[in-house]
């Protein structure tokens, strides 16, 4: 009787030990609270953005330094190139999802600290290097850019995304079933609906973080088409290791790790871009 009563209580320790160590996850409290309805909201943005003096690392990896001292300034409706290696924290600062360890980023010369975090996101687009979209149609994957967006706003933002071509020959058209993580679609679709999804709220600033790279060079081609178009009159940050990524960019900024260790960054003019940041992208 005895012996078949200590495998369940083998067990039940070790499920009693997982469960201590999940719940102490759940329950942790993070540096950044999505839900957080505190701080300033104004009344409109320029896009204005100003990195001073930033110290930041990852939470996982506290003993790797990713920004040490970074100085990035992008005046109102100019794009800027941020160029580095995968991994080096690129686009992780400005939106917010990290928080830095010192230092100030600031829109339109007022800290993110201060601003509240609905009203920050709502200002920004965001177009990542693996587009996430779920098991829903094609429209309802655009829709989630903006809560209650109209027909006519979701046609504008597909044929700015160079997108539209593509969705009104699926079987349905919008209402095409995308498939889990968009498997019914090609990575250069994907990438167009995201586009698409990021441009529903006419955001002011534009981060565009790998948004090709993943992309064959006839994919690449469309979509830096479709980029092109949507990135007049915003503020654009490009985060990328590519220079074919970069050719529009008013400001290229140049973030060279090694290590773990910020050996090098820059801001380049376009005439010394082609030769110096060969060193840093290779």
């Amino acid at each position: 009787m005895t012996g078949g009563i200590i495998p369940s209580l083998n067990a039940f320790a070790s499920g009693q030990a997982a469960a201590y160590k999940m719940f102490e996850t759940i329950n942790r409290k993070p540096r950044i609270d999505a839900y957080d309805d505190s701080g300033i909201v104004l009344e409109d943005i320029r896009g204005e953005i100003e990195l001073r003096d930033v110290y930041f690392r990852y939470p996982a990896r506290p003993d790797v330094k990713i920004f040490s001292g970074f100085l990035l300034h992008v005046p109102s409706g100019k794009t800027a190139a941020v160029v580095g290696q995968s991994g080096s924290g690129k686009s992780t600062v400005i939106s917010q999802f990290y928080d830095s360890d010192a230092a100030e980023v600031l829109m339109d010369g007022v800290s993110l600290k201060k601003l509240k975090l609905k009203f920050i996101r709502e200002k920004l687009g965001l177009v990542s290097q693996e587009p996430v979209l779920f098991a829903i149609t094609t429209r309802e994957n655009i829709a989630c850019g903006k809560e209650n967006a109209g027909e006519e706003e979701i046609r504008t933002a597909i044929v700015l995304a160079n997108a539209a071509k593509f969705i009104d020959k699926l079987p349905k058209g919008l209402d095409t079933l995308a498939g889990e993580h968009g498997t019914q679609l090609s990575g250069g679709q994907k990438q167009r609906i995201a586009i698409a999804r990021a441009l529903l709220k006419n955001p002011r600033i534009l981060l565009l973080d790998e948004a090709s790279s993943a992309l064959d060079s006839e994919s690449e081609r469309i979509v830096q088409e479709a980029l092109v178009r949507v990135m007049e009159n915003r503020t654009t940050v490009v985060d990328t290791h590519r220079l074919t990524t970069i050719r529009n960019a008013d400001i290229i900024a140049a973030v060279l790790l090694h290590q773990g260790k910020l050996v090098g960054q820059d801001i380049l003019s376009k005439s010394f871009a082609n030769t110096r940041l060969m060193f840093v992208t290779f």
